[in-house]
């Protein structure tokens, strides 16, 4: 049995200046790979072992790609010469104190001269706890593959009943939140609807099956261009997607989904796409904080020390641009870790630091098969086919390492002119927790 008082991080001392990164994600990267390891001691702090590509979450949740093509071990993103002093270390961070210039970890304490907070963001379900136990989240690849499971068990015991409620429970299903996140999701399940289910499932009439995606403002995609929203709800309605604005869900117990207003939908599966909100550290103290975010300086600077910094989505930058922060995607981490790693090295030689200006690249949402919209510089709105092949192109080129991007072309490739959809595996059955009758379904065909 392992015994975790005999585990510790294990940091060789070093005379250089120790900057601690908490958090793998975009930001933590690549202000990693940016800093020269003969100037600092880098040691990243993560949950996981692996950077993800979270931007396609989706299609592993709806069994158009395998986990890994999404995903980097972050020890084979370090492992060349040049990072000899790059520390990786699989903990779960507990807190920081400031005072003493310390990270507190379930396997001890580690000094820092500066520290990095790139932690990202978690689902927010704005204190509905119900929501929050029984809704399936889209934050992380286990959440991914237990939606996959969710999915594929569903279409499984659908073909298997000839209740038509229990069925009908079966094959609605309901998006929380008209974000990329949602609209993408929607999109994916109605071409598994249109190209793939009838195949696998010849039993099940599909004509049945019913799409929601619910959205609490005025339209979907509401972070971008009111031309883009406007032809990402056509393609949602010809899609067959029932969406539904303005309107909030009020409960759901794993079974009903109750919106506000009364109206009910039976669905087993609810995927909760509603909002994030930093994932934030203990220590930090309350005048640092606004709405769930870690405040910053032009720097990236955390409010009140010269040696903390957040970048990416949980940092809350306001400028006159951008008076409530960045947007919550991929650009403004990338960008921040890249100009951290330069205001870094100016820090120890007394330099002047270099404020932040962020280049806003754009933004990109697809819906399926030739229907997409890209909102890009220079007030440029496209959709539809080229909109399409830029989404594509564009998140090719960011994913990280060359066989992901080998990987994922050739599975895009090999979908566009087959309409084939992935495999179809339940590899790890998903059960909700008091879900009896799932739980049964599951013992009474396990094959052990």
């Amino acid at each position: 049995m392992l015994d975790i008082d005999k585990l510790s991080l294990n940091i060789p001392d070093t005379t250089k200046p120790r900057v601690v990164i908490i958090g793998g994600g975009f930001g933590g990267i690549n202000l990693a790979q940016k800093l020269k390891c003969k100037d600092f001691q880098v040691v990243l702090l993560d949950r996981q072992n692996y950077h993800g590509f979270w931007p396609l979450l989706y299609q592993v949740a709806t069994a158009g790609l395998e986990p890994d093509s999404i995903a980097e071990p972050l020890r084979k993103m370090f492992g060349s010469d040049e990072f000899q002093d790059f520390h990786f270390r699989l903990v779960k961070v507990s807190g920081v104190n400031p005072i003493a210039k310390t990270v507190s970890t379930l396997v001890g304490d580690l000094p820092y001269d500066y520290l990095v907070i790139a932690t990202g963001t978690k689902s927010n379900y704005f204190g509905n706890e119900e929501v929050k136990k029984n809704a399936f989240p889209l934050k992380q690849i286990p959440h991914a593959l237990n939606l996959r499971s969710q999915l594929l068990q569903c279409f499984e015991q659908a073909s298997m009943t000839s209740d038509p409620e229990l069925q009908q429970g079966l094959l609605n299903f309901v998006i929380v939140g008209g974000g990329p996140t949602g609209v993408e999701t929607a999109g994916a399940l109605a071409e598994m609807r249109k190209h793939i289910l009838p195949t696998d499932y010849p039993g099940v009439d599909f004509n049945k099956m019913n799409i929601y995606l619910v959205e609490g403002m005025d339209r979907v995609l509401p972070p971008m261009s009111p031309e883009s929203s406007a032809k990402t709800l056509k393609y949602l309605q010809e899609m067959g997607i029932h969406v539904k604005l303005n309107i909030l869900v009020e409960s759901y117990d794993g079974y009903v989904a109750t919106l506000k207003g009364g109206e009910q939908i039976q669905t087993q599966t609810l995927v909760w796409a509603a909002g994030v909100q930093g994932a934030l550290i203990d220590g930090l103290p309350a005048e640092a904080i606004e709405r769930g975010r870690i405040l910053v300086n032009p720097y990236n600077q955390v409010v009140g020390f010269d040696n903390i910094f957040a970048i990416g989505d949980i940092a809350l930058m306001k400028t006159e641009k951008w008076p409530k922060g960045h947007p919550g995607v991929a650009q403004p981490a990338i960008q921040q870790g890249k100009l951290l790693a330069k205001n870094l090295r100016r820090l120890i030689k007394n330099e002047k630091l270099e404020p932040f200006e962020y280049f806003d690249k754009g933004s990109l949402a697809i819906i399926g098969r030739n229907k997409a919209v890209a909102d890009l510089p220079k007030n440029i709105h496209l959709g539809g086919f080229i909109a399409f092949f830029v989404w594509l192109f564009v998140h090719v080129m960011a994913l990280v390492g060359f066989r992901n991007k080998l990987m994922v072309l050739s599975n895009w490739a090999y979908r566009f002119f087959t309409y084939e959809n992935g495999t179809r595996l339940i590899i790890r059955p998903f059960v909700r927790k008091g879900d009896r009758v799932k739980r049964q379904f599951v013992n009474k065909y396990d094959m052990e």
